[in-house]
């Protein structure tokens, strides 16, 4: 009976918080590319389920995974049009809206997490979202995909010569673009949505994304070969229609910036025990994986160095250096 009182009192009091406050009914249709039970869809879920509890029941956002709103780029723009509200995607793509979005994407210069976390949470973060509101979204939060890797069905990546000639499928990002051209791929922009059958198919020979979203996109079906590059650290960003921010109450506002940031902390840590738990899952299935020797490692970042100076050039010289500071990372 004691629980049931305190039950209800903590649901009256949540309620009346929410009165408190100007806070109005919302439906919020929440969008990702990634399939049911990879980390950054876990964590769409975490949020509604905590937004639906912190405004009373009256802000609801409905996930929309595995793409069926379109793919990231049909996404974004139907954002930025008012046709969605949010959604969750990789954060260095957003360089199609500001070039300084890519210094997330500079291969293999991010290895300590840690590290990661305190930069998105802190200056670095808040320098790229107070970019966005003039492309036609807000940025809310920094979540995680994790550590990506090199997965492919025509033979055991152990080297760089390996990747030569790999077809391989990119997100549509010129810098993802310059870095598997230097690295001696064949990059081939495509849109999520219509990889699995790319693999299936053999259009491309091969992918490269995070383990959790390997394994629950099921790619593992279609690619023999995982190679455990950690080429890109991948961290993801919510993100929030400006036309429907503009409608919302400064209340409404707060509350959905403070649940997102809230999620992250949930977020990230799914996400890193997600990475393990979906290696082991991959190998069990049947795929070879292979772990980089570091003297092979030395050879791929080596390969790369000219794509990081290149884009470093058009980033802002503070971002920059307060990244590279951080990180341990020289140029010269």
């Amino acid at each position: 009976m004691k629980k049931s009182l305190i039950g209800i009192l903590a649901a009256i009091l949540v309620v009346s918080a929410a009165h408190a406050q100007e806070i109005n009914n919302h439906t919020i249709k929440f969008a990702a590319t990634g399939q049911e039970g990879t980390p950054p869809v876990l964590g769409m879920h975490i949020f509604a389920e905590k937004l639906a509890e912190r405004s009373g029941g009256k802000l609801n956002a409905r996930v929309f995974a595995n793409g069926v709103l379109g793919g990231d780029v049909q996404v974004l723009s139907s954002l930025q049009g008012g046709v969605v509200e949010m959604m969750v995607w990789n954060a260095g793509n957003m360089i199609t809206q500001d070039q300084n979005f890519g210094i997330l994407d500079l291969p293999f210069i991010y290895q300590d997490v840690e590290v990661v976390d305190q930069l998105l949470d802190g200056e670095v973060g808040t320098f790229l979202i107070d970019k966005l509101p003039e492309h036609g979204v807000i940025g809310l939060a920094f979540w995680e995909q994790g550590f990506r890797m090199l997965s492919n069905n025509r033979h055991e990546v152990k080297t760089l010569e390996d990747i030569s000639g790999l077809k391989v499928r990119v997100q549509q990002n010129p810098l993802l673009v310059d870095m598997w051209a230097a690295l001696g791929a064949n990059p081939t922009p495509m849109a999520v949505t219509e990889l699995y059958t790319a693999l299936e198919t053999g259009a491309v020979d091969g992918q490269e994304s995070t383990a959790p979203f390997n394994y629950g996109s099921k790619y593992y079906e279609v690619q023999q070969y995982l190679s455990n590059t950690r080429h890109n650290y991948n961290p993801q960003i919510v993100l929030i229609g400006k036309p429907f921010w503009d409608k919302l109450t400064p209340d409404e506002q707060a509350m959905i910036t403070e649940v997102a940031r809230e999620t992250a902390i949930e977020q990230r840590q799914i996400s890193r025990d997600a990475q393990i738990s979906a290696l082991e899952a991959i190998r069990e299935a049947g795929n070879t994986v292979t772990e980089i020797e570091p003297a092979e490692l030395q050879r791929m970042k080596d390969a790369v160095r000219p794509v990081i100076a290149k884009y470093s050039a058009t980033f802002d010289p503070e971002l920059t250096k307060t990244v590279f500071d951080a990180v341990g990372f020289s140029l010269e």
